[in-house]
């Protein structure tokens, strides 16, 4: 039988939960089965990780049959299998091992040097399976995983038949494809507080980092080119600022160093979150790393204001309060909040905003403690955007009927700032047909500098 593997999409979740449903049905009469039976995904957890590239499934010519879910929470250089389902009239046909080795290949090419799972110990299709594909039973008093051990309990999950294993993965060869995030970033605020000599506006804003965003994928080249792998619909080749990223920085590499750009977009173009700018830092940093450059993150953060003024702060890599072009930053700790991000899949023209005859652009100076205690929450463009973008006025009106609904940098995404995953995932659940919900949480650290972290480790 053939098949494919692909990343799983938003509109896959009631699928692969029934998978979950009808795989776990083999272990019937099993000592685990009342707490298998008790137990199922969270559908709102797992379509968290479809949004981050974490599932993928396989499907046949007519549906999916199988899926494999990635756990990223477990630190930095390991990560889990969170799950793995084959339908089970499809079981013993080679699917569930293809799964497992594609998630393994992209960890790898992510920069984790271990997976670890949690499997049972005398079940054919679990602990011998794993084992036939590089796994090792580990001690589970580690407290590695204790975190997972708890769960149990809680579930009722029998502890005497768990068990614990890691495979290790080998470091990445010269020419293998690597994988970077590229996270988004909402703007908390924004003023216009005057004009430069150079015309340029003066600016003062919040950058908050998400833990969602754009996946580059990276693989070196000894010609010296730099070359996209795909087209981008709007956006010719010289003009795509990632490609433009690559060709600054090899400036400063050796002739021959060249590389293959591959970007799955998931920030909405137009959006306001920064996609085009976070995808050109994220290639500075890899490239950095990858060439062997040794740059300092000051040299980057110059090459990337060449690029554009948000561009620096995804290089720095934390959230932070900006001032003059939005290039001036001082990183800024901010509280865990969680993030409810609504496409209204309208692009909004930043420049037309900026020339806007009605638009502020003396507004009194923030502070910093005006915005902590709440007081300066505002976006300079939010009136315009209103005015102009009626399907941007909508997304923010039906935003607004759970709290402060926010526009983002120029727009056109809106955002609800909240404390919890479970609200948050709540009022995503019931947003209207005609715009796209995101679930985000805000970082202080970029993941973008994670991976790096995860990159030189693997060394």
């Amino acid at each position: 039988m053939s098949f494919s593997i692909e990343r799983a999409e938003p509109n896959q979740i009631s699928t692969l939960c029934a998978i979950e449903r009808k795989a776990v049905q083999l272990f019937r009469g099993h000592p685990a089965w009342p707490a298998y039976a008790a137990m199922s995904i969270p559908p709102e957890l797992l379509l968290q990780a479809v949004s981050r590239g974490l599932v993928w499934v396989a499907r046949n010519d007519m549906a999916v049959v199988g899926f494999v879910w990635l756990d990223a929470d477990l630190g930095r250089s390991r990560i889990g299998i969170a799950e793995i389902d084959v339908l089970p009239e499809y079981g013993q046909r080679g699917i569930g091992a293809a799964l497992l080795e594609h998630a393994c290949t992209w960890a790898q090419a992510a920069g984790y040097r271990r997976v670890d799972l949690g499997t049972l110990t005398d079940v054919p299709w679990n602990g011998p399976f794993y084992a036939k594909h590089g796994f090792s039973p580990v001690d589970k008093r580690d407290p590695t995983f204790a975190f997972a051990r708890e769960r149990d309990r809680e579930n009722g999950f029998p502890d005497d038949l768990r068990m614990f294993m890691s495979r290790s993965l080998p470091a990445l060869a010269r020419g293998d494809w690597t994988v970077w995030p590229a996270p988004a970033k909402l703007n908390l605020f924004l003023r216009i507080v005057g004009r430069r000599p150079d015309g340029y506006h003066e600016l003062q804003t919040v950058f908050r980092l998400l833990d969602w965003g754009d996946e580059i994928r990276l693989r070196l080249r000894d010609d010296g080119e730099v070359r996209r792998t795909h087209e981008v619909p709007g956006v010719p080749e010289q003009d795509d600022l990632s490609v433009r990223a690559a060709r600054l920085l090899r400036q400063h590499a050796d002739p021959a160093a060249g590389v293959d750009i591959a970007v799955e977009k998931r920030i909405p173009m137009g959006g306001g979150l920064g996609g085009g700018s976070s995808d050109a830092a994220t290639v500075l940093v890899a490239l950095n790393r990858l060439w062997e450059l040794e740059l300092h993150e000051d040299v980057l953060a110059e090459l990337a204001r060449q690029l554009g003024a948000d561009v620096p702060v995804f290089v720095r890599g934390r959230s932070a309060w900006a001032e003059g072009i939005g290039d001036k930053l001082s990183p800024l700790s901010l509280p865990r909040r969680h993030y409810v991000v609504v496409d209204p899949h309208e692009s909004v023209p930043t420049a037309a905003l900026f020339q806007a005859a009605e638009l502020t652009r003396n507004a009194p100076r923030a502070t910093i403690s005006s915005f902590a205690s709440g007081e300066t929450t505002e976006n300079v463009f939010a009136p315009v955007v209103r005015a102009r973008h009626p399907r941007v006025a909508a997304a923010l009106d039906w935003l607004g009927r759970f709290g402060q609904a926010r526009l983002s940098g120029s727009g056109g995404c809106v955002f609800l700032e909240v404390r919890s995953f479970d609200r948050a995932a709540a009022i995503a659940a019931q947003c209207p047909a005609t715009f796209t919900a995101q679930v985000a949480a805000g970082v202080d650290v970029s993941p973008l500098h994670e991976a790096l972290a995860r990159h030189c480790g693997s060394d």
